[in-house]
């Protein structure tokens, strides 16, 4: 896998767990707001700077017992064509994989899932589900890809894995009234988590910084007003960071 960076430790990226972090490189989205934006596209991340797998399993290697798992996210993870085989040989070292995945790969998905190879999954949703709106946040324009998101969150409400749904927000891109047609649209009997905007400037490119420096996260009071929003519709939500 393409690999480009790790987290050694994370109390907060797997619900009641302790994981180190797998950051993959590469995704088909470009959210102008994404916290990890220099992983989006390859060919603009130093080669050298890649870790290779062999360096992640000797890390493991001397957590265990320590960690009870990794998360893997990205990027896209789902986008690296050996991720599987990734998957086995953490699972075969004895540790619990989350996966992080925006659902444009739900093949691979139903495939992890079905041989019990993924823990957790958290499933980003960018905006309500049609396709007008995930166009305007992550820049995609085939509407099969955007098929492939609405057969990953078939696939997540058939809870044959833990899961979570989740969304990132930022002032003025949602409304109240987006939450409101997210939660009729995922239909989610667990729990749904709101996510406040980070703003990374220190990883970005001037032009980039142009574009997140007009960007703002909401105040607690605001996003409590969100929240409210998705109780009230009888969606169990909670925020996040």
């Amino acid at each position: 896998m393409q690999i480009a960076g790790l987290q050694k430790l994370s109390l907060i990226d797997y619900p009641n767990k302790m994981v180190a972090v797998v950051f993959t490189l590469g995704c088909n989205f470009n959210c102008f707001y994404c916290h990890n934006r220099e992983l989006i596209f390859p060919n603009k991340f130093p080669k050298e700077n890649l870790i290779q797998e062999k360096e992640i399993f000797e890390f493991l290697g001397k957590r265990k017992g320590k960690l009870d798992g990794i998360s893997i996210t990205g990027g896209e993870p789902t986008m690296q064509k050996d991720l599987k085989e990734f998957i086995i040989k953490v699972k075969e070292m004895g540790f619990l994989v989350k996966l992080d995945s925006n659902g444009t790969n739900p093949e691979m998905l139903q495939d992890l899932i079905n041989e019990k190879l993924v823990d957790y999954v958290a499933m980003d949703i960018k905006s309500p589900l049609n396709f007008e709106d995930y166009k305007r946040i992550t820049k995609i324009t085939n509407e099969k890809l955007f098929s492939k998101i609405l057969e990953s969150v078939k696939i997540l409400r058939q809870e044959k894995v833990d899961f979570e749904f989740r969304t990132s927000l930022t002032r003025g891109l949602f409304s109240k009234d987006d939450i409101k047609r997210i939660i009729q649209d995922i239909k989610n009997n667990k729990i749904y988590y709101l996510q406040n905007f980070i703003n990374p400037t220190e990883k970005l490119d001037e032009n980039d910084k142009k574009i997140y420096n007009k960007l703002q996260p909401l105040k607690k009071e605001e996003i409590e007003e969100f929240r409210l929003v998705a109780e009230e519709l009888g969606q169990k939500c909670i925020v996040r960071g």
